[in-house]
């Protein structure tokens, strides 16, 4: 099994902010925090938030 890195809050916020300055077309930045990891840092928040 391919185990991936943790996901890095600081790569996917450059990511993003790329994004943001228009130097990176959407596609490719959904791409990168995909793969990134960002869909595992959301689950982790969601975890670790008490519900409401």
């Amino acid at each position: 099994m391919d185990e991936r890195p943790p996901p890095d809050p600081e790569k996917l916020l450059a990511w993003w902010m790329e994004w943001e300055r228009g130097e990176t077309p959407p596609g490719r930045v959904m791409a990168n925090l995909k793969t990134g990891g960002l869909p595992d840092l959301l689950r982790q928040l969601v975890d670790a938030t008490p519900p409401s």
